[in-house]
This record gives C-alpha cells, structure tokens and sequence, in this order.
C-alpha cells in the first residue's frame, strides 16, 4: 500500500471498528499530538474500540490526500459516534519501516456555506503540476512571512491575481475584496488575527499547506491553511483554525506542533 493508502485505512478503522488494522499500520511509539487523545499506538487504538461500542456509527470520508516525502496530509469529515459533522486536517509521519509514527490535526464544525456560496471542503481535490511542488511550496512560505506574519504587507497583491480568489474560510467572500472587508470589520471588532510562527509547510504539486501558530482574539490558535496554487499565484484557500487550549488540560505531553 502507499503511504496515502495506509492513512486512509488507518482512520476508516474508526468506522469499521477495526482495531487490529489500526494496531498493524502504527508504530509502538507512536506520537499524538491532538491534545484530547493519549499518546502511543495502545491509545489509538483503545479509542477506536471506544468507537466501536458506541450506539452511532462513526462515519469518515477523505475529501484531499497528498503525500510529501515522509508525511501524508489530508482533508477530512468526520462524525465521530454521532457527535456532529467536523472538518479536519490530518498529518502523519511515517517511520523507515513504513508505520505510521506520530499525527498532527486541526478540527472544526462544520458550517453553512460562506458568503459567495462555498462550503469548507468543495473545490478541486486531485493535485496537478507536479513539476512546480517546490516552487509553488516557497511561494507559500513567503507569503507566510509577507503578508500572514506582517512583514511585508505591502507585497500583498503580488501574490493573487487580481480579485480572482476562491475563499472557503465560513466568513470570508471571494477575492481580496472579500478578504479586505472581512478584515477591516475583525479590525472595528477589536479583533486581531495574529500569525506568529510557522511550524509546518506540506506540498505536493498545486496544493500547499500551512501549519501555523499565532492568536486570534487573544485566544493561542492553531492555523491550518491549504493554498491551491495556480500559474505562481494564490488561486485558493481552505482553512480550519482552532483554540489552543490551556497545557492542563492536554491529555498528552507532546504540545499541538
């Protein structure tokens, strides 16, 4: 199986309940970093037994899935036992051996389509232009330091063409007409969207994701951004960004990066 492959079995067995599979694609030491799970290979899979004594079915789909070199990042729905439709990022790190050796993610709820009509994971899936990953990756790396750490927001409109931008951020309309507006009414709010540090930069052909550490609010927020790349331009952007929350009530040791 390729390491795609092997991710999507490893979180379909939260449907099937099939805790031997997920027991024979992770590693022993494998590491946790969603806060709400216990670290280690015996944790993962005591959650999808937990899973699967549950009334309601669990049920996952896989919308996006890259690889790049050792890690695979994906797009997902879940709805875990019943719990209400989320939207995730999921990262693994596979091991020499082929095991899957530690996970990272970011969730959300799932919302109502944003103000031009699009939902949080429509839109293109298949990545293209496979010959321009590392250009379209470096593009992506500086307009996270350029305009989402404030660097350099000047350089802004060198990365998108024009007002043609597709936005599936729940609040966000198209364009940066639209990612102006939405700014400019966060920033009558008193709100601020802070990006700090990034951690992570995952591309594989037109698609680059981003993890990213900041505030929003004043809240410690986790970004997860995914940029489609068109022509070195910024042509689209999914993201699920979520609250940090206080280190006592980690259910791990590992921090969410």
């Amino acid at each position: 199986m390729s390491k795609i492959e092997k991710a999507k079995e490893l979180i379909n067995t939260f449907a099937t309940g099939d805790a031997d599979k997920a027991a024979s694609l992770l590693a022993e030491s494998y590491i946790q970093h969603n806060l709400a799970y216990g670290t280690g290979r015996d944790a993962f899979v005591e959650s999808v037994e937990y899973l699967a004594g549950a009334p309601v079915k669990t049920t996952v789909e896989t919308v996006r899935a890259f690889e790049d070199g050792d890690k695979v990042f994906m797009h997902n729905l879940y709805n875990f036992a019943g719990a209400g439709d989320q939207v995730a990022f999921d990262i693994f790190r596979f091991d020499a051996e082929g095991q899957i050796a530690e996970h990272w993610d970011n969730l959300a709820d799932v919302a109502a389509p944003n103000p031009s009509g699009h939902t949080q994971t429509d839109g293109p899936a298949e990545a293209t232009s496979k010959d321009k990953t590392e250009a379209n990756r470096a593009l992506v790396e500086a307009f996270l330091i350029d305009v989402m750490q404030g660097k350099h927001p000047e350089k802004t409109p060198e990365y998108f063409d024009g007002d043609a931008y597709i936005q599936h951020n729940t609040a966000i309309a198209d364009g940066l007409s639209g990612l102006g507006a939405a700014l400019d009414a966060m920033a009558a709010q008193g709100i601020q969207m802070i990006y700090d540090t990034t951690h992570m930069v995952l591309a594989e052909g037109d698609f680059v994701l981003g993890v990213s550490e900041g505030t929003f609010g004043g809240a410690h927020t986790a970004y997860y951004d995914l940029w489609r790349v068109e022509d070195g331009k910024i042509a689209e952007h999914w993201d699920v960004m979520t609250t940090i929350p206080e280190a006592s009530e980690w259910a791990n040791d590992n921090g969410k990066f």
